[in-house]
């Protein structure tokens, strides 16, 4: 039974991922049918649901991606496969996801949630407003299909499956990671929807917004979980990437968005609640 366990983990960490990904874009199409029943948002449930969203990003960002990271390493130092400093690729991984998503801040049009038209950031362009929002939260989406997607891979590393009893990366925790990412993105699509609501579209458009900012979810899960199994040796700086590249977004846009409505008490709770959240699905999953 075990054998067959670890054939099929190694057979499907491709189509794990892919699920995992489209449980993510499925609660951010969910979040955002709730267009459909409310006809405005209240300012102060979306400051604290942006706030849960970055709670919930930085626990991912330790629990289930740098600490199995530096884990990994730690492992192997001890069997004698690497002789490299343990903190050296989570530390490379971690700055070079925050220097991914920096560069594509720069390059993306986009708008963030309560902001003017004409602050809009990226690349100059006449685009309207409602695909400016949507792109802002296609660069929330992309590091955490990444994550989800690294997560789901590593398992394919046999060397994670149980190895003098360690076990670095589990599929509890995986699922884990997408259970809290789905979760936070629940709020994140009813944050889209509504703000293309009041600009005049109808419910049913509004809600393809919505949903369709995620939309990157599944796509880079698959492609994250495809490049830790082609290139296993990757694995420590792949995870890190995917966390450098989720806290770059929450200190850059997520916190500030959250904070800049006045409701900065409620926000920082919000936070606090989804640290709390995602902390402990990781421990009590993984």
């Amino acid at each position: 039974m075990e054998g067959f366990y670890d054939w099929f983990i190694l057979q499907s960490a491709p189509l794990q991922a892919l699920i995992a990904g489209m449980f993510t874009w499925g609660m951010t199409a969910l979040g955002s049918g709730l267009v459909f029943f409310f006809n405005s948002s209240n300012r102060k449930v979306l400051d604290c649901a942006l706030g849960f969203t970055g709670g919930v990003m930085i626990a991912a960002s330790f629990w289930s991606l740098l600490s199995p990271a530096i884990e990994y390493v730690e492992l192997q130092n001890e069997l004698g496969h690497s002789t490299m400093p343990t903190y050296l690729p989570p530390a490379i991984g971690f700055f070079l996801g925050a220097c991914f998503l920096f560069i594509l801040d720069k390059i993306i049009p986009h708008l963030h949630l309560f902001a003017k038209r004409e602050d809009a950031e990226g690349i100059t362009t006449n685009w309207r407003k409602t695909i400016l929002l949507v792109l802002a939260i296609v660069l929330h989406n992309i590091p955490e299909g990444l994550a989800v997607g690294v997560a789901f891979g590593a398992l394919a590393n046999p060397e994670l499956l149980g190895m003098d009893g360690h076990s670095v990366f589990t599929i509890g925790s995986a699922i884990a990671l997408a259970i809290g990412i789905g979760i936070q993105n629940f709020p994140e699509g009813f944050s889209v929807s509504m703000p293309v609501r009041r600009m005049g579209k109808s419910k049913w458009k509004s809600w393809q917004w919505g949903q369709l900012s995620a939309i990157v979810e599944p796509v880079f899960a698959v492609i994250g979980a495809l490049i830790v199994m082609t290139i296993l040796p990757l694995l420590p700086y792949a995870l890190a990437f995917a966390a450098g590249a989720m806290i770059f977004i929450v200190v850059e846009e997520v916190i500030p968005e959250s904070q800049s409505g006045g409701n900065t008490d409620l926000a920082t709770m919000g936070l606090i609640a989804g640290f709390i959240v995602m902390m402990t699905l990781d421990v009590g999953l993984g």
